[in-house]
């Protein structure tokens, strides 16, 4: 294998070790809080979900097998705004990961129960950081860069040690509370037991308990493409295997945490009153597991630690990937002549996610921002899949499914609908640090005069309109989802559903075959299918 490339193996081993973080430990206890015992619906409609839109992603990814490469597939499609508004998103979501996964360390040490610890109560109060556990916070953020800062091949033999230790925990987890404290009746005896908020709970846990947060890291084995061993036939496999994995841990998991709960407790307060500061390890501890909560509480560091120095990875790969669409400082990309790390996007990265951590410190919000800021960003994923495919049918697609017909669109609506579950204000909050980029943007091209602004607008205006009717929706929708109830559930599903589908339309059509298809095509020029459908890099 070439030096500093990363195998299939390390590859699904870097995305469990990002999919496989600090949703496990806080996603089961808050989705339970939200939706009860039908959060296990929200989880599969989650995985669903990433599936989807996995699948578009998949397709470009083995079509551009770049670093970084999902700041630059809208570009290619849409032109230079369409394609900064996506990255900027996208790169908004990665950062805020860093802290999160400092956030759920820090959160699991302040419920230490051992009296020596005592010590770490300090860093939370009313569920939020105090400015001690600030500091602690930024200390793991700290190590989770200087790992990232020498070698790949440093990177990958952590991750994939850590990801070996990520998938025994929660599988010893699962195993231990369904055979020791198992409540069948806990699962409820009627609809209303089982959806104590209706169908309604359901949808909203999966945004706010971070269920799209646990599965988003499939983009890691994407955005590290540049760096895979044949990544046209990696990327397929990497994605796949490891959401796989991850959906089927996350789904015992939350059976396992409903089926463990006191039900003479349950009875006491309901869903919406059980609040674990440490979910599986306070289980474990109220049924007499201590073996088990101080693995809980060791896997507290491990499990946020490894997505955490994964995403430094990703997110850094990210802004240098931004670099090369011209619109933000070139020397942010800039690589490591020894190790060719983007050591400078890593360090803006930390800087940055320091001053986000600093305001947001609560790990559900976090989640919540985390989520929809990324799900602005694949709005653009099934709308370029397909624009590439009518501008160049030519180009070499080592995954080229007739099934994007129909999961484009249907990706598309359910990306609209994530947004909108998130509820209001939070979604107008997250869009409005969207587009807070777009002065950064607005020099660039002053100052570089790269494209004809009525050109930026042809390929993106669909997208600039899509925000603003999402935050107007949001307001105006049902009462459940935070709006004013001027349209009421369902009917909110069915307009959101009809304004997807038209904006979808919309954004095809605006389809711009611009001077970056001449980049895109110098990417796919490398990909090669030879008789047998093995695909490599040409030579």
């Amino acid at each position: 294998m070439p030096k500093n490339k990363i195998s299939l193996f390390s590859g699904v081993m870097l995305a469990l070790s990002s999919l496989i973080g600090s949703g496990w430990l806080f996603g089961s206890g808050t989705a339970a809080k939200v939706a009860g015992p039908a959060a296990i619906i929200s989880w599969v409609i989650g995985a669903a979900i990433m599936i989807l839109i996995a699948f578009n992603y998949v397709e470009l990814g083995t079509m551009f097998p770049e670093s970084g490469g999902m700041s630059r597939f809208a570009q290619y499609s849409h032109g230079p705004l369409l394609g900064f508004l996506a990255a900027w998103a996208n790169w908004v979501s990665l950062i805020t990961l860093i802290p999160i996964e400092a956030v759920a360390c820090v959160q699991y040490m302040a419920g230490w129960p051992w009296k020596w610890a005592n010590w770490t109560a300090s860093f939370m109060h009313d569920g939020a950081i105090t400015t001690k556990g600030l500091l602690v916070v930024y200390v793991f953020m700290l190590v989770f860069t200087l790992i990232n800062f020498w070698s790949v091949k440093v990177l990958t033999r952590f991750t994939s040690l850590v990801g070996v230790f990520k998938l025994v925990i929660p599988t010893l987890t699962i195993v231990t509370l369904i055979v020791v404290g198992f409540h069948p009746g806990n699962f409820g005896h009627s609809a209303a037991t089982f959806m104590p908020n209706g169908t309604r709970g359901i949808f909203e846990a999966v945004t706010v308990s971070g269920i799209i947060l646990s599965y988003d890291a499939f983009q890691t084995v994407i955005n590290m493409a540049g760096e895979m061993v044949n990544p046209h036939k990696n990327i397929f496999r990497g994605v796949w295997i490891s959401l796989t994995i991850t959906a089927v841990i996350y789904i015992a998991l939350q059976v396992a945490f409903i089926g463990a709960v006191d039900p003479t407790t349950l009875a006491k307060v309901g869903w919406q009153e059980i609040n674990f500061s440490s979910p599986f390890a306070d289980l474990a501890i109220l049924l007499g597991l201590t073996w088990l909560s101080i693995l809980l509480y060791m896997d507290a560091f491990v499990s946020p630690f490894g997505t955490g120095v994964t995403f430094v990875a990703t997110s850094a790969r990210t802004l240098a990937a931004m670099t090369r669409n011209g619109n933000i400082p070139s020397w942010l990309g800039r690589l490591n002549r020894r190790y060719m790390i983007p050591r400078f996007a890593m360090v803006a990265d930390l800087l940055l996610a320091m001053v986000l951590v600093f305001f947001f410190r609560d790990w559900s919000k976090l989640a919540t921002v985390v989520s929809v800021s990324t799900f602005v960003a694949y709005a653009t994923g099934p709308v370029t899949a397909v624009s590439l495919r009518k501008m160049r049918p030519n180009f070499t697609r080592p995954f080229n499914s007739k099934a994007l017909s129909w999961v484009a669109p249907l990706s598309f609506v359910l990306t609209s609908m994530v947004i909108y579950w998130a509820m209001w204000p939070t979604t107008v909050e997250v869009i409005f640090v969207v587009v807070l980029g777009l002065p950064i943007y607005a020099y660039y091209q002053v100052k570089y005069d790269h494209v004809p602004l009525r050109t930026q607008l042809k390929g993106s205006l669909w997208m600039l309109f899509y925000l603003v009717a999402l935050s107007v929706l949001s307001y105006v929708g049902s009462k459940g989802f935070g709006g004013t109830g001027l349209i009421e559930y369902p009917y909110d599903f069915v307009v959101i559903t009809i304004l997807s589908l038209i904006v979808y339309r919309w954004a095809i059509a605006s389809r711009i075959d611009g001077p970056d298809l001449k980049e895109a095509a110098k990417v796919n020029e490398d990909v090669v299918i030879d008789e047998e459908q093995e695909v490599r890099p040409s030579h």
